[in-house]
């Protein structure tokens, strides 16, 4: 199976439970961010040609592209997290023995897993507060807070993926960056 094939079918490497639920959420944020991203340039490129064609803008574009923000940033978060791609500084971790590493790995996971949690927690109360203030969308009329509840999901993924992230450095001797992701450098440069 090439990595585009396993990039299409992801399917993870946790056993049972823990594994349905990180190949689901998987699943659920590929979707999101290719219809949001598809979305988000079709709409530019509609409000663009109006504007040129027609002379003036589409009057919701600038709304529905922040959704689209919004919903991108939010699942772009747990899917960087899946696929180890947060930056890191890693200069006294790459000193460490595999040991040591995977300990700090735990470490590290369990903490930004708990930070994601307490961050959901503070974004449910925001969303809760804009829920009660009855705003909307000047030109769409959609409530302001439906827009907002991807930050609280965004940032539950998140921790779960963390979460199972230092769950999977515990069951195993090597080290990994995510629940797919082994920690290493691969040599990318070519001798001529």
């Amino acid at each position: 199976m090439s990595e585009d094939d396993s990039e299409k079918h992801y399917r993870s490497s946790l056993p049972g439970f823990l594994g349905t639920i990180d190949t689901v959420i998987s699943r659920i944020e590929s979707v999101m961010l290719a219809a949001g991203v598809l979305l988000m340039a079709t709409n530019t490129m509609a409000n663009v040609l109006s504007r040129f064609i027609l002379g003036s803008s589409i009057y919701f574009s600038e709304e529905i592209n922040r959704i689209l923000i919004v919903l991108i940033t939010f699942a772009g978060i747990g899917y960087a997290a899946r696929h180890g791609r947060h930056i890191r500084m890693s200069a006294f971790y790459d000193m460490l023995p595999t040991g040591g590493r995977r300990a700090l790995m735990i470490v590290i996971t369990l903490f930004t897993s708990v930070i994601m949690f307490f961050l959901c927690y503070y974004s449910i109360l925001y969303v809760i507060d804009l829920y009660g203030k009855g705003r909307v969308l000047p030109a769409l009329s959609i409530p302001i807070f439906l827009i907002y509840l991807w930050v609280p999901i965004g940032f539950l993924v998140t921790g779960i993926q963390y979460l199972l992230t230092a769950i999977k450095n515990m069951r195993s001797r090597d080290v990994y960056l995510s629940t797919e992701i082994v920690d290493g450098y691969k040599d990318t440069e070519k001798e001529v």
